[in-house]
């Protein structure tokens, strides 16, 4: 049986992704494969894979993003991108405010996502 080995994140990590959280009631944090996701409506829009940071993105941002250094598809498992999720720039720690600018791109885009039905 191939066991598939799940980054974990740092405390620097969760720190950082507990800063960019959205102040909104819709808000709802989850753990997801031994890291921690935020969603909206059931959807999820910003997560924690090790120490990279993801967002949801519409195709139109997650172009703008990917030509920024250091930002890459999401691919939890190498050669399968997850469909719409980009990750952040880990530069961008030193720089939250441009960071929470794209953390609120993407709850405005998974904020227009069908809610999900709860299963």
């Amino acid at each position: 049986m191939l066991r598939l080995k799940i980054p974990r994140p740092d405390e620097g990590t969760k720190e950082f992704f507990k800063a960019l959280l959205p102040d909104d009631p819709r808000v709802k944090v989850r753990p997801m494969f031994g890291n921690v996701s935020a969603f909206v409506n059931g959807n999820m829009f910003m997560g924690v894979c090790g120490n990279d940071l993801f967002l949801r993105l519409s195709g139109e941002d997650r172009e703008e993003l990917l030509n920024e250094k250091g930002a890459s598809l999401f691919e939890p498992m190498r050669g399968r991108p997850m469909k719409e999720y980009i990750l952040i720039p880990r530069s961008w720690r030193s720089h939250p405010a441009t960071a929470r600018q794209w953390v609120s791109r993407s709850l405005a885009w998974a904020s227009k996502l069908p809610q999900k039905k709860k299963q």
